[in-house]
């Protein structure tokens, strides 16, 4: 995450704690809302007399809210108070979602989960910056993870529990959740994060001239189509296990926690792999994404295959972490702008894979043909990665 350094004053360190979790309960609404609508897919097709394809693309149009959103706000937002903005973004992301638990159908799903993502990159970005500078500068990067932890427990928890109050209550109630942690942040950013009327305000002229670098565009585009595959598999997990794997549906919340310990292997590995390999390790970590990828239509077939299949798919979360320090790199002066980008790339994304994914299922290649849409962007993003590395300002 890139971040910007700046001359406010250090917090106490039990203040920050607090203003840390505060962000971090965003977080980790903003991870449960992102992906609770893929383990109920089938729920929200039967009650709405829709396909899942067709809620398929309700899961682009939240990746194409995020898109959007991400630097249009952050370039709106530049003048304000961080911690009004933040607010703002969360009163969004509330309203959002709440509209989506109470949706009467297709047209009006697609339009709330667009409103949904709107703030998603956003609040990510200016949380990073708020983290960071407001304590001692050998500790940003730290301020900055635990905040972002939410995000993780919302792949590991967060869906899982959605997911279950969903089959047992009607899927509405997910997002009625959801709606109810986001409105619990806007309280806690109030109370502990700190009004800060000196902070440095961004030049969103400075940051829009930063993005004339190519490399930068190349790091965005590696991420938004390298990373589709993995949310190709994910976006049809739950339809897959009941029509392929032949389970019931209260295994989906286990396949779901499994993709959340794959995705925390991986994003411990992306870092640890970056630290090693610099930029190389988003080609290796493409190379295993292909592979992965192409042994997921195999393993779906028992449980325990299926289980251990999307655990991988989830490993390629280790791809988020090199591209953004990728990013810190080469934007160093746009911190605002270059990690909500980051977001909104991530997230075209998970536009992309479901969307591949839902043409080939209606195209009758069947659930398991995700696996091999998505090895094929897995390998257009590795083509993406050898053309930057042959450019200037590659490595």
């Amino acid at each position: 995450m890139s971040v910007q350094q700046t001359h406010s004053p250090v917090l106490p360190a039990r203040a920050a704690a607090k203003m840390e979790a505060a962000m971090a309960v965003g977080s980790f609404a903003i991870g449960t809302g992102e992906f609770a609508i893929m383990g109920l897919m089938p729920d929200i097709a039967s009650n709405l007399g829709l396909s899942e394809p067709q809620v398929g693309h309700a899961i682009s149009a939240y990746a194409l809210g995020v898109m959007v959103g991400a630097p249009l706000l952050a370039i709106l937002g530049a003048k304000l108070l961080r911690k009004h903005m933040l607010l703002l973004l969360m009163a969004l992301y509330a309203l959002g979602n709440l509209a989506t638990a109470f949706t009467p159908s297709f047209a009006s799903l697609v339009a709330c989960r667009f409103i949904a993502g709107l703030p998603h990159g956003a609040y990510f970005g200016i949380a990073a910056v708020v983290a960071s500078s407001m304590v001692p500068a050998n500790k940003r990067a730290g301020a900055v993870a635990r905040v972002m932890i939410g995000l993780t427990l919302a792949m590991l928890l967060g869906n899982p529990i959605a997911t279950l109050l969903g089959q047992w209550f009607g899927w509405r109630s997910a997002f009625v959740l959801v709606g109810a942690i986001a409105l619990c942040t806007i309280a806690l950013v109030w109370r502990y994060v700190p009004d800060r009327h000196d902070e440095a305000r961004s030049d969103p002229r400075k940051e829009l001239r930063a993005f004339a670098e190519p490399q930068i565009w190349m790091a965005l585009a590696i991420g938004a189509i390298g990373f589709a595959g993995m949310f190709c598999v994910f976006s049809y997990l739950a339809p897959t296990m009941l029509d392929v794997t032949r389970v019931g549906p209260q295994w989906i919340p286990f396949g779901l926690a499994a993709f959340g310990v794959g995705g925390i292997i991986g994003n411990i590995a992306g870092g640890k792999l970056f630290d090693t390999f610099g930029f190389k390790a988003v080609g290796l970590v493409l190379l295993w994404s292909i592979a992965v990828l192409l042994c997921f239509p195999f393993a779906a077939g028992s449980l325990w295959g299926v289980m251990l299949g999307i655990a991988l798919v989830g490993t390629m979360v280790a791809l988020a972490a090199p591209l953004q320090i990728r990013l810190m790199d080469l934007a160093a002066s746009a911190p605002s702008l270059a990690a909500a980008s980051n977001h909104a790339a991530f997230n075209l994304a998970n536009a992309l894979g479901p969307w591949f994914g839902g043409m080939a299922i209606s195209a009758g290649l069947g659930w398991t043909s995700t696996g091999y849409i998505g090895a094929a962007t897995a390998l257009a993003g590795l083509g993406i990665w050898w053309l930057a590395r042959r450019m200037k300002g590659g490595e």
